[in-house]
């Protein structure tokens, strides 16, 4: 009994000294000290320690304190013991009125600033009901803030780029009192935050990352423990991700148990970046905890609508046994932020390599729920498996106005006489500019009128010498002559109730599209660009150039557009009856049927067919979604946002090399693997809109089984087993003829073929398109061979596809143009009879 016992003890002790040897792998930090590195403890006349730091008193030199009243608060210690950091919370300095903290910056650059907030009783002083603004020099941190948990500390963290010599931290009372607990300001290393991210609808880089405010919403250590300030480096605190995991029966925990291995010659991660914990630390799709091996795993945060947000992802391979076994898919909500990821292709050939990976969910698509989602490739011989071992989530601050004060010094004296001599001379500015204005528009008065005309024959706008309009007037730029109708940006502003978020009918990424009305009661579409929005003046050229010059009967039409006060304004017509996206899914718009779904994807094409065949140069539109086609009052389909189109090869190259822009989901594989882009990317995009029509559900849905998020790998599936009926949109499942089906699946096929010499041309899945509606309107009991014979008696539209075609191109190119007329009768009959053979002869 007694040698059990002993060998039991032994055995204990040999598991803890093993224990506190891999522990010491994951506490050891790298180094680094900070420039500045301030931590005060406000309302407190003594020092402070929290764990391994020190937080000095309040108003300890060399920091600054003014404020109008001294008042230093304090609570029990009882009253906050169980809270993380309890001592911070004992004290607070309060406000009465505009006070500020100022902090000597001794090397400029980017530094955590840091708040701690609890709001208990002082005397007379309730500080649940303290409402107040914080700012520095240059941000708005901090708007009308009141905590929103009145009995929990509230701790809100902001990197910032700091480009002064002090930092000053102004807070502002709105109803009386604020206050605050404990302030960090402290410098992080200058790569902390590359200036480069990927953002993730559209496909596209996003830059300029280095300068911008960022606030920390979150930070987890996935599968491992809490992290704590005094186990890293930068004192940061890591969370644990259970209470955020939305299926944690298909996860497993990963400890690696060793040290992880730091790229060389940099590039990558390094223990600044998160430390050695977390990457030694992992959740694991564990494929075996459930009955289907296809399952994401999800965590669900919640933020605030309306911001971009920066996600960092961190990788260490610490679950394989050997390089390049290990694929997986990444998901931003709801889009792909990383497609079949392979770490060791990143890692130089090596596991347990830390990586991050930075990607940017812009503000149009950020809802209140953020998901990140990790699930399995399906690459062939690849097995179900992904790991995520540490997640940062920031709110990229855009929300807020940026401000500036000025800093004044010498003499006051001075100041004041200078002040009023710069005053007398910008009195004296303003006078002679309005006198300038009001000339200037008694002028435009006199020479146009109070209509506007459209386009003129040649694409461009021509304005009639004598006219009277008080909309606007023309922009001329470069060869072209004018782009387009240019209207006042405050004439667009009456339009549209001043830019009334009710009257908003859709939003992207360039910005949000409103409803607007002028004068003469005629309604319009204003797409106004957001200003933080990556896609700015080179979509807003493109849409204005290629529009300007391209009319057709599917392509939505531009009116105008609008670039007074750095603004970027687009007017289209306005489409009735919105997108195609929102008749499928998503919306309380009514569905429609599968004869109406068909005469949409003809109109569409027909559009993209002109777009890749109406002028010398194809114009390939790179960004064929369903949200991009819309409808109007009768249900007529029309392509619209070409802010990403682009002119395709030369006649003696086969390719445009360029960057990969477009929307996952949508994007033709052989172009995002190789960054060639062609008429055929297109085509791929378009059969996955023709299959968004059929079983109406989103291209991309992570909320799904693995083999059901991606709806053109989940389709093609079904269409190869020949079993595609089985996945149609029950509103219209028993409405469909199977012929009809039958060749919609074929040409679906053919659209999404991997490689772009395999799929058809647009002209090609037109006609392809106009058959299947033909097949669903002809008599039951035609067969197959019958369909062939009776050709003569397609419908007219389908014979004369050319000529319809021909018809809707404007008169510019037949007259402005030195290009031969395109007609689209060159879709040829021996085209027509081989599309049929093939598909009847099988």
């Amino acid at each position: 009994m007694m040698a059990t016992l002993g060998r039991k003890k032994r055995q204990a002790a040999t598991t803890f000294i093993v224990l506190c040897i891999l522990s010491s792998f994951y506490i050891c930090k790298a180094q680094f000290t900070p420039a500045d590195s301030y931590l005060v403890d406000c309302g407190s006349s003594k020092s402070t320690m929290v764990g391994q730091r020190t937080f000095t008193a309040d108003g300890a030199s060399p920091v600054k304190v003014s404020t109008s009243q001294d008042i230093l608060a304090g609570t029990s210690a009882n009253g906050v013991a169980s809270f993380d950091n309890s001592a911070l919370y004992q004290t607070a300095r309060i406000f009465t009125g505009p006070s500020s903290y100022t902090f000597p910056i001794q090397k400029q650059g980017r530094h955590f600033v840091r708040f701690y907030f609890f709001p208990f009783t002082y005397q007379s002083y309730d500080l649940s009901l303290a409402k107040f603004t914080v700012s520095t020099q240059d941000v708005l941190l901090l708007s009308d803030f009141q905590q929103p948990d009145k009995t929990a500390p509230l701790f809100k963290e902001y990197s910032l780029n700091i480009t002064r010599d002090t930092l000053v931290i102004s807070f502002k009372p709105s109803n009386g009192i604020a206050f605050v607990n404990a302030i960090e300001v402290v410098s992080v290393p200058d790569d902390l935050i590359t200036d480069d991210a990927q953002m993730v609808n559209p496909v596209q880089q996003y830059s300029g990352l280095s300068t911008q405010p960022l606030e920390t919403v979150y930070r987890v250590n996935m599968g491992g423990p809490k992290v704590t300030p005094d186990n890293d480096t930068l004192s940061r605190t890591w969370v644990t991700d259970l209470k955020y995991l939305l299926n944690p029966s298909v996860t497993k925990q990963v400890n690696y148990g060793k040290r992880v291995n730091y790229k060389k010659g940099g590039g990558g991660a390094t223990q600044l970046s998160a430390p050695d914990i977390v990457y030694g630390t992992a959740t694991e799709l564990a494929a075996t905890n459930t009955s289907n091996a296809l399952f994401n795993m999800t965590w669900q945060f919640d933020v605030d609508a309306g911001f971009s947000y920066l996600v960092r992802f961190h990788f260490c391979d610490i679950v394989s046994k050997a390089l390049n076994q290990l694929y997986f898919n990444a998901y931003v909500g709801g889009f792909y932020a990383q497609n079949n990821l392979d770490l060791s292709a990143m890692s130089d050939s090596q596991l347990a390599t830390p990586i991050y990976i930075d990607v940017v969910l812009s503000s149009n698509d950020a809802s209140s729920k953020l998901s990140i989602s990790i699930g399995p490739s399906v690459l062939n011989n690849v097995l179900p498996d992904g790991i995520l071992n540490g997640l940062e989530v920031m709110k990229i601050s855009t929300g807020g106005s940026a401000f500036t004060v000025g800093s004044g010094s010498g003499n006051k004296k001075w100041g004041v006489i200078l002040g009023a001599a710069l005053g007398g001379v910008g009195l004296f500015i303003i006078v002679v500019v309005l006198v300038l204005l009001c000339r200037r528009k008694k002028t435009l008065e006199k020479q146009h009128s109070k209509t506007w005309m459209p386009f003129s024959i040649n694409g461009l706008t021509s304005l009639s010498t004598g006219s009277r309009t008080s909309y606007g007037t023309t922009l001329t730029s470069g060869l072209n002559g004018s782009y387009g109708y240019r209207f006042a940006f405050s004439v667009l502003q009456e339009a549209t109730n001043n830019f009334d978020e009710n009257w908003v009918i859709g939003v992207g990424g360039f910005g949000k599209v409103y409803k607007g009305v002028m004068r003469d009661e005629s309604k319009v579409a204003v797409k106004r660009g957001n200003p933080k929005s990556q896609q700015g003046l080179n979509e807003f050229r493109t849409e204005i150039e290629l529009l300007s010059r391209l009319r057709h009967r599917h392509l939505v039409s531009l009116i105008g557009y609008c670039d007074e006060r750095n603004e970027m304004i687009l007017v289209y017509e306005y489409m009735e009856k919105g997108t195609l996206k929102s008749h499928l899914y998503g919306s309380d718009n009514p569905s429609l049927n599968w004869k109406q779904r068909l005469e949409v994807c003809i109109g569409a094409a027909r559009g993209l067919h002109y777009l890749h065949t109406g002028s010398a140069k194809a114009i390939i539109h790179r960004d064929v979604k369903s949200a991009n086609i819309l409808l109007d009052e009768n249900l007529l389909a029309k392509v619209a946002d070409f802010g990403l189109s682009k002119t395709g090869p030369e006649l003696d190259q086969t390719h445009v090399s360029t960057a990969v822009k477009g929307s996952f989901g949508y994007l033709d594989p052989e172009y995002f693997r190789r960054q060639q882009l062609t008429e055929k990317s297109d085509v791929y995009s378009f059969g996955v809109v023709l299959l968004e029509v059929l079983c109406a559900r989103p291209v991309i849905d992570p909320t799904l089984p693995r083999e059901m998020v991606n709806l053109a790998e989940w389709g093609m599936k079904w269409q190869k087993r020949g079993e595609l009926h089985q996945i149609i949109d029950q509103r219209i499942s028993g409405t469909i003829r199977p012929d009809s089906l039958r060749k919609f699946g074929e040409t679906v096929e053919k659209c999404l073929a991997d490689y772009g010499v395999e799929r058809p041309s647009m002209g090609d899945v037109l006609w392809n398109l106009e058959y299947v509606l033909q097949l669903q309107d002809a008599d039951s009991t035609v067969s197959d061979v019958n369909s062939m014979n009776r050709i003569v008696e397609l419908p007219s539209q389908v014979q004369n596809v050319g000529a319809l075609e021909s018809i809707s191109v404007t008169m510019a190119e037949a007259g402005a143009s030195n290009e031969p007329d395109h007609d689209l009768s060159d879709v040829s009959m021996s085209r027509v009879f081989s599309q049929l053979i093939k598909a009847e002869g099988r």
